[in-house]
């Protein structure tokens, strides 16, 4: 089993659902799509000359009703007494006519006098004062915007074009003086989303200890009077989604002091010195904020212990560590600036990071007990219409293993169920179905199996329910089913008597003999293997072996514990921390094959002596597909078999 998938705070594996994966299709993407961007910018381009266009065409026309004459000709129409009136502008001359409203316009010499220029053409002075002359100065804002549109308008465009095309290169260009500067979100203590204590269901341990956080940021006075230093340092540790990102908001909120938060992925490109430089840039903005909190999410993206990179001391990321260390050392104890980081993975942390001055101070988060898990669905179901059937105690109960943000999404889910089938209210229907969603996936009655697979199906689940209901240490099981779900093609729901954090031996091994039930019936039913085993072998094997090697629960071996809790990545290949010597091997080797041999032997034997239940359960899955566990007990109670039972139970699952 993976050692990622561990309950924090001790060595029992975390059970998580082992999904069998089947052969799918693939997906053909479209690869032939055209690039918005260029079609887009095109356009645009192709409008804007239209636009020029039509704007100089509008300068450079003499306008609608107007027609171009002669300068002779107009000294004839003076004097046959048809003109009306005459506007001089400039150079050129506008006559209206007595019986037309056409204009008509003419060129005169620059800087010539219109009335000489008529004398000249043969007018006398009589016949030039009886008609109207207006002489106007062409001059103000739309003259010269007339006058020089020409010419500006072609240069605007140009310079238009040049910084549309290269505007992209150009903020590319840009982001490499900011390339130094943090990239933290600040979130105002007087910002009305913000997030308190009170929105925080469970944790009551890790709440307690972040109050003298709040208490310290809030009064800081009483402590330094007295000589005491609040921790610098604070990390977060606990397994994915038990709430540590919104602790750390909280711990924010109840004080009322600015949040810095930052992956820690974000301080690391792929130019040398940007991480260190971002880490001095994002701790002077909390120092002039303070009182302030910073927060780095995911620390074990910097944080991991130095010497093992590839670059050696000039590794990127360890200057980034390094400048996170020199920052820390340097708070004064004036400076109300407090520094959390959250990890699931507190085992490949340096130990400067975790030395007392930095951070110093360790706060575990735990899986949510039964309780817990009741006060965050009312949480998280607060704003949802739910039915008068929803029963909170019942759902907790059976959602031992979720964290704050598997229970999220299974409440989301349900509300999705319920909008589906087009129901206001959201029941304890949708809230059951939607557990099995969230661990498997959806339902997936299209897939469609063969009579033979469908037979295989119902007797490999049928071998673990049963194997599951005739040992004296497994827990009970409430659900067996062969729709496949996700990736799965089957799966039986066993649900523990009780919450707990220790585990025997006789219970691991009644999970070893019953994750080997399904391997077993296919081989004594059908006198063959298939691949539906692979995911419940793999679950075995894994637990044999921290059995053997972690556990101390191996008779040769005793309490000897020949592995770490984690292995390192090196080169991109993962690796063991053996700490035996190879002769060992072969040994453990041996003596976890023995261990399976050993429940494969007490699964072969109840389903033998119960072979007469086993065809009897496959045929009702066959006939119905899925048992709950009040018909599933019916039937077995038809043949004798009496089931413990246990009404507050936790859940676990085993996929087959």
């Amino acid at each position: 089993m993976n050692e990622d998938n561990k309950t924090p705070g001790n060595n029992l594996p975390n059970k998580k659902p082992i999904i069998k994966i089947s052969p799918k299709g693939g997906h053909k993407g479209n690869f032939n799509r055209a690039p918005r961007g260029f079609f887009g910018n095109l356009i645009t381009t192709i409008l804007v000359i239209f636009a020029v266009i039509l704007i100089f065409s509008m300068l450079s026309d003499s306008g609608p009703g107007k027609e171009e004459i002669a300068l002779s000709k107009l000294a004839s129409d003076i004097k046959s007494d048809i003109v009306e009136t005459i506007t001089v502008r400039g150079d050129e001359v506008e006559a209206k006519y007595k019986d037309s409203e056409i204009l008509r316009t003419t060129k005169i010499e620059a800087n010539s006098s219109f009335s000489e220029t008529l004398v000249n053409y043969g007018l006398t002075a009589d016949e030039i004062s009886q008609i109207t002359i207006d002489i106007q100065n062409e001059t103000g804002f739309l003259y010269w915007v007339y006058v020089l549109a020409p010419f500006l308008l072609p240069l605007f465009f140009i310079l238009f074009l040049i910084w549309y095309l290269s505007r992209q290169v150009k903020g590319a260009g840009m982001q490499a003086f900011t390339f130094g500067q943090s990239n933290a979100r600040l979130i105002n203590p007087k910002d009305k989303s913000k997030v308190t204590f009170r929105d925080v269901a469970g944790a009551k341990e890790a709440k307690e200890e972040l109050m003298e956080i709040v208490d310290f940021l809030k009064n800081p006075k009483k402590f330094l009077d007295i000589g005491a230093q609040i921790p610098k340092g604070i990390i977060l540790m606990g397994a994915p989604g038990t709430g540590k990102t919104l602790l750390a908001r909280a711990t924010a909120g109840e004080a009322g002091v600015s949040f810095f938060s930052v992956s820690g992925s974000e301080f690391v490109e792929m130019f040398v010195g940007v991480g260190a430089s971002r880490v001095r840039d994002l701790f002077k903005l909390a120092k002039a904020t303070s009182p302030a909190i910073v927060f780095i999410d995911e620390i074990d993206a910097v944080g991991r212990a130095r010497g093992v990179g590839v670059g050696g001391g000039n590794d990127e990321r360890e200057q980034t560590l390094n400048q996170i260390l020199v920052e820390m050392d340097g708070f004064e104890p004036a400076d109300k600036v407090i520094v959390m980081a959250a990890t699931n993975r507190p085992d490949v942390l340096d130990p400067a990071i975790l030395r007392p001055g930095r951070f110093d101070r360790r706060v575990t988060i735990d899986l949510p007990d039964r309780k817990d898990r009741e006060d965050i669905l009312k949480v998280h179901a607060k704003n949802k219409p739910l039915a008068e059937d929803v029963n909170f105690v019942v759902l907790s109960e059976r959602t031992p293993g979720f964290s704050g943000a598997d229970l999220y999404s299974m409440v989301n889910e349900a509300a999705i169920l319920a909008a589906r089938e087009n129901r206001k209210k959201v029941g304890q229907f949708d809230l059951i179905r939607s557990i099995e969603k969230v661990l498997l996936g959806p339902e997936r009655r299209s897939h469609l199996l063969t009579e033979k697979e469908k037979k295989i199906t119902a007797y490999h689940e049928a071998g673990h329910a049963l194997v599951a209901s005739l040992l004296p240490n497994a827990d009970p099981v409430h659900k067996i089913s062969i729709i496949a779900r996700g990736r799965a093609g089957g799966y039986t729901i066993k649900l523990p008597s009780e919450d707990r954090k220790l585990q025997s031996r006789k219970e691991f091994l009644d999970d070893l003999a019953m994750s080997l039930g399904g391997y077993v019936t296919e081989k004594m039913i059908f006198g063959d293997i298939t691949t539906g085993p692979s995911s419940d072998l793999q679950v075995a094997t894994s637990l044999a072996r921290d059995m053997v090697t972690k556990f101390g629960m191996s008779d040769k071996f005793g309490p000897m514990a020949l592995e770490g809790n984690g292995g390192r990545i090196i080169l991109g290949r993962g690796f063991d921390d053996k700490e035996y010597a190879e002769k060992f091997g072969d040994q453990i080797d041996a003596e976890v094959s023995k261990l399976l041999n050993d429940a494969q032997k007490r699964a072969e034997k109840i389903l033998t002596e119960n072979k007469k239940v086993l065809d009897a359960l496959a045929g009702k899955l066959l006939e119905v597909e899925t048992l709950e566990r009040e018909e599933y007990e019916k039937l077995l109670a038809t043949f004798g078999i009496k089931v413990r039972d246990s009404r507050k139970d936790k859940e676990s699952l085993n996929l087959g």
